[in-house]
């Protein structure tokens, strides 16, 4: 485990790969931690320096009191990299990893050459939705959105395999006031306007199975970017890189063997 004190959070990371390869930094969904990556890294090519990270009030992190704002995810993502002294990186963020990546690319066009939003938009539901769902954490903690969630989550093969228990596992496993900060974090976003002004090489992935962002909401986000593709990976659901790693893996590789970043 590795902690970057940045002032008023602690956020665990790891590095893997080679130590001078060009850059790539994974930003995970709500509810898991940096592990959520580890079966795509073994398909990803030599040198890449891969960066994975928890963000606030998620595994190893520091977790501050709830809410958390999104500008405070997308300085938290900033800082590390300066603190890791990061430049010209291919962001890969899912679903809340994705809105900080469309955040980040904004902000710091010196910090991100190249997006991958996989399984994300510019706004993720309704404030309402979040709103309910926040308050049902309140009362019965994640558990009480966990089996629901996994629904959104994951293929109906994947389910019916049992295969995600460990996932369902790591989700109620969480802080709850990491999950509650993060929760209103995502239901005060929307990030139409300053994405559509992105102008960078950029990826979309969906799952054609996915509950959470359906492929018609991350198509239309992608669209807003000039220049950018779209690619719906089939019998899958919220976590591609879970549910069929070597296939997210060939995308990510053409895609930076695309834009010449490996």
């Amino acid at each position: 485990m590795t902690i970057a004190d940045l002032g008023g959070v602690q956020l665990n990371y790891r590095i893997d790969g080679a130590p001078d390869g060009a850059p790539i930094v994974f930003a995970n969904s709500l509810g898991t931690n940096l592990h959520l990556w580890d079966d795509v890294l073994p398909h990803l090519p030599d040198g890449l320096r891969i960066i994975r990270y928890d963000k606030r009030g998620h595994g190893q992190s520091s977790v501050p009191p709830a809410p958390y704002a999104m500008g405070a995810l997308i300085r938290d993502a900033e800082a590390l990299l300066d603190h890791l002294e990061i430049r010209d990186c291919v962001f890969v963020g899912l679903s809340i990893g994705g809105m900080i990546g469309q955040g980040l690319a904004v902000k710091r066009m010196d910090q991100v050459r190249a997006l991958v939003l996989s399984n994300t938009a510019a706004k993720i539901g309704m404030p309402k939705i979040w709103q309910d769902r926040m308050e049902a954490v309140r009362t019965g903690g994640i558990e009480a959105l966990a089996d629901a969630t996994m629904e959104r989550w994951f293929s109906r093969d994947f389910r019916a395999a049992n295969q995600h228990l460990a996932w369902r596992e790591m989700m109620v496993g969480q802080p709850t006031e990491g999950y509650l900060g993060c929760c209103a974090a995502i239901a005060g976003t929307d990030f139409y306007t300053p994405t559509s002004g992105l102008r960078l090489p950029t990826l979309g992935i969906a799952g054609n199975e996915d509950g959470s962002t359906p492929p018609d909401l991350v198509r239309e986000t992608v669209d807003l970017i000039p220049g950018s593709r779209f690619e719906l990976m089939r019998r899958v659901g919220h976590l591609p890189c879970v549910e069929k790693p070597a296939e997210n893996a060939a995308l990510l590789r053409q895609f930076l063997t695309e834009i010449g970043h490996i």
